[in-house]
């Protein structure tokens, strides 16, 4: 899925955390563009074997980073 959001306009990135839970977190330009990839065929069908195959549960949040910053 990441190759294809990688292609979508508005697409700015993706982290992810695999430990005892998975957290995948991806950055869009705009709220339009988020709307477009939700609306993709091939990332709805990816949601759909997530929720049959894969997950018991899941949540999406949708926000907008005012500012990130750190330290390496």
């Amino acid at each position: 899925m990441e190759a294809l959001a990688n292609k979508q306009p508005g697409f700015l990135g993706i982290e992810m955390a695999r430990e005892d839970i998975g957290i995948t977190v991806s950055y869009w330009s705009d709220l339009e563009s988020i709307k477009k990839w939700k609306s993709n065929l091939k990332h709805q069908e990816a949601q759909r074997l997530g929720h049959e195959k894969w997950y018991s549960s899941f949540k999406t949040r949708i926000s907008k980073v005012e500012r990130d910053y750190g330290m390496d």
